[in-house]
């Protein structure tokens, strides 16, 4: 479902930093509007059966996927991605679809005999109501459909927010989902300058039950304390500060190869990016060598805004001048909103850069030689989202990632998200799961039926 709109909203290309598109930019009236269909749609959408909502999953999934090109083209102009990064997007983005169009039809539930017996509880699941989804713009098409596609799934309506930078693939996947057979209503697309006074209008709103939230854990406090005054479903996605571990016995080409994913792709620019590079000090001179000569020759994508740019440069100066040493920088194409890619060495705990999260493609090394102290610091951070452990022996690599407090780990490779997994953080990283099973438990509720059996 599309609104009209008053006024419009630039999109720019941070890569040329030119406009190169007007959407509607909505106020919090307008995204009331948005409400007002969502919870007239509700009803019917939960009542249409599981195998017909899975059936418009799954036909939304061949479109997107038929429509590669396209999307992938509006995420390259309005996010920067290279083409394929793009696409690889697109693809993640298309899954979520295809997994949640075959949980549809596995709701679970339970019947059980009472202990005193006299009486059957049966549990069932509901849908939640009316979501509020609000996305940031480093994946403007997989940050959509992660939340959207449970939330089809479980019968609930969606109210969307993408962010004002990357609005254009929401729209289009949108569009794709009325094409695939979405009833009016059901999904509303609300891009908005004013993003906060639109969330505040939806949080305040008695007939939405939900809010799905990914970005900063700052927002993410904010809107968990206006969601506490309704006592509101609450799903929060937040920041992270990954550690990248090798140890002494790491396959080094694995290990470097597996970096160059967990830090540069969208140049750094992911909530699951390596923030911390803890590389054992026998290997530590041998690996800033391998990743620094790959450095060197790396164009990486533009950042965001000029805003961001200016975040990462201070991050880096800050840590130059506490001593650490820039090693190895990356060139940098003219035009648009650019950060050369760097290796910084000597980096410690207490800087800026170790104990905030970097978004943009620096890589921060700190070296170790005792595995306790290493683990030590690998947890000293308020965030516990995504880890990286790189080591020769597996049993090695799950005993330190058994002992990370990040509630995901990728052992001895350098990508963590999958949609069939449940993706989300430990401590302030976050509340909740998305993917897997976990996503659209996410927008349930449990009720159960006592049934007198006397």
């Amino acid at each position: 479902m599309s609104l009209t709109a008053l006024r419009t909203l630039a999109v720019h290309n941070p890569a040329t930093t030119e406009v190169i598109a007007e959407v509607p930019d909505h106020t919090p009236a307008e995204a009331i509007a948005a409400v007002d269909a969502a919870a007239a749609a509700f009803r019917g959408w939960a009542a249409t059966s599981p195998r017909a909502r899975a059936e418009i999953l799954r036909r939304t999934y061949e479109l997107i996927v038929a429509d590669v090109d396209r999307l992938a083209g509006l995420i390259t102009a309005e996010n920067g991605k290279s083409d394929a990064d793009a696409r690889a997007e697109v693809a993640y983005a298309a899954e979520f679809f295809r997994w949640f169009s075959e949980e549809a039809v596995r709701s679970d539930g339970d019947y059980a005999v009472a202990p005193a017996g006299g009486v059957r509880n049966v549990v069932t699941h509901r849908p939640v109501g009316v979501a509020a989804l609000v996305t940031p713009w480093n994946f403007p098409a997989a940050m959509a459909t992660r939340k959207i596609a449970p939330a089809l799934a479980a019968g609930c309506t969606v109210v969307l927010k993408p962010a004002a930078e990357t609005p254009l693939t929401a729209l289009a996947i949108g569009e794709l989902l009325t094409e695939a057979g979405v009833p009016d209503g059901v999904v509303t697309v609300v891009p908005t300058s004013t993003p906060a006074d639109v969330v505040t209008a939806w949080l305040t709103d008695d007939r939405v039950r939900k809010i799905s939230f990914t970005g900063s854990t700052g927002v993410g406090r904010h809107l968990l304390h206006q969601a506490a005054d309704r006592v509101l479903n609450a799903s929060m996605e937040l920041g992270g500060n990954a550690p990248f571990i090798v140890t002494a016995d790491a396959d080094l080409d694995a290990a470097v190869a597996g970096a160059m994913i967990a830090k540069f792709r969208n140049a750094g620019q992911a909530c699951t990016a390596a923030n911390r590079f803890l590389v054992h000090a026998e290997v530590a001179e041998e690996f800033v060598a391998r990743i620094g000569a790959l450095v060197e020759d790396l164009e990486v994508a533009p950042l965001i805004s000029p805003r961001a740019v200016d975040g990462v440069a201070a991050l880096v100066a800050e840590a130059v001048a506490a001593g650490a040493r820039i090693t190895h920088t990356g060139t940098v194409p003219a035009g648009g909103w650019r950060h050369p890619a760097v290796v910084l060495t000597d980096v410690q705990p207490q800087m800026r850069i170790s104990r905030e999260e970097i978004f943009g493609p620096v890589v921060a090394v700190q070296t170790w030689t005792e595995e306790s102290e290493m683990l030590t610091a690998a947890n000293d951070t308020e965030f516990g989202l995504a880890a990286y452990v790189y080591a020769g022996r597996l049993q090695d690599a799950l005993r330190i990632a058994e002992s990370l407090e990040a509630g995901m780990v990728g052992v001895n490779r350098g990508i963590v998200s999958d949609p069939s997994a449940p993706f989300g953080g430990v401590k302030q990283s976050g509340l909740g799961r998305e993917g897997a099973r976990d996503g659209i438990r996410e927008f349930t509720e449990t009720q159960y039926f006592s049934v007198d059996w006397s």
